[in-house]
């Protein structure tokens, strides 16, 4: 039986309808302060979470939240995590990882004694994480090697929470029991800390996808899973250009469950486990 696919859903935001009176200037003036591109997301994407942030600062229109955003410094970093919302937790669509984990890492390392990966759009950690409790469960098994995990986002904020490493109990719930004894410690709330053997295995560092250029080359395998529901269809295409380029010879791109890949860009790429969304570098 195939399994069911279930893609983030936001909330809808409840605000009056405003004119687009002093958007464009308003998306300029974000781009420049924030540093991010935002003319390549979908129209209705930045609307709606510019909206969400006028709603929390009781602003009537795009001007006036612009006037906001100028006299209130605190408001850029909340303006940031709006833009730049993820949904993500630990071995998310365990079919994928499981695959990726058994045959694709272990191929890898045992071939080449190396592996070097990049987690694109790695919002809080929990990607990155679960393939470095992947790698060190090989490393368990005997197998040695060198790795390295380049986990990037363009949130400095829901970065920062990555490099504390603590976490919900919800978002380990696709780990067994094992895993989670011997990977986390319990704190007294209730969290659950990342130990220091996963958490020294990843480096974290701020990247934006939309500015088209990669964090680095010959990568082993690049992550970038349920990033482009905020793209639109160029940038997707100019994302498949940029992983391919970031990739070293049959290199493995991993996609989101949701995701697909163009028609006009699949030619860098043959497929490996497409039902997965696990492709290989052509």
């Amino acid at each position: 039986m195939d399994k069911k696919i279930t893609t983030p859903v936001f909330p809808q935001i409840n605000v009056p309808q405003v004119s687009d009176k002093g958007l464009p200037e308003l998306i300029q003036d974000v781009q420049k302060r924030l540093n991010i591109q935002l003319t390549n997301y979908k129209q209705d994407y930045i609307k709606r979470r510019l909206l969400s942030r006028m709603n929390s600062t009781r602003s009537k229109d795009f001007v006036e939240y612009h006037q906001y955003l100028k006299t209130h410094p605190e408001e850029e970093e909340k303006l940031r995590n709006a833009l730049t919302i993820n949904v993500t937790k630990f071995l998310r669509d365990p079919d994928v990882f499981n695959l990726i984990g058994k045959e694709i890492f272990n191929s890898i390392v045992t071939a080449k004694r190396s592996i070097k990966i990049w987690s694109a759009g790695c919002s809080s950690g929990e990607e990155p994480y679960t393939y470095a409790i992947l790698l060190h469960e090989l490393s368990k098994a005997g197998i040695n090697y060198n790795g390295a995990i380049i986990a990037t986002d363009i949130d400095e904020e829901i970065l920062k929470k990555a490099r504390t490493g603590i976490y919900e109990k919800n978002a380990l719930e696709n780990l067994s029991e094992n895993q989670i004894s011997r990977h986390f410690e319990k704190t007294e709330d209730g969290k659950f800390k990342i130990r220091d053997h996963i958490k020294n295995m990843v480096r974290f560092q701020s990247h934006d996808l939309m500015k088209g250029v990669p964090i680095g080359r010959m990568f082993d395998v690049v992550s970038c899973r349920n990033v482009t529901i905020y793209f639109n269809e160029q940038q997707k295409k100019d994302l498949v250009k940029l992983v391919s380029e970031s990739l070293g010879k049959d290199g493995f791109y991993i996609m989101g469950m949701s995701e697909y890949m163009s028609k006009d860009v699949e030619a860098l790429f043959k497929p490996y486990k497409p039902m997965l969304k696990i492709f290989q570098k052509a």
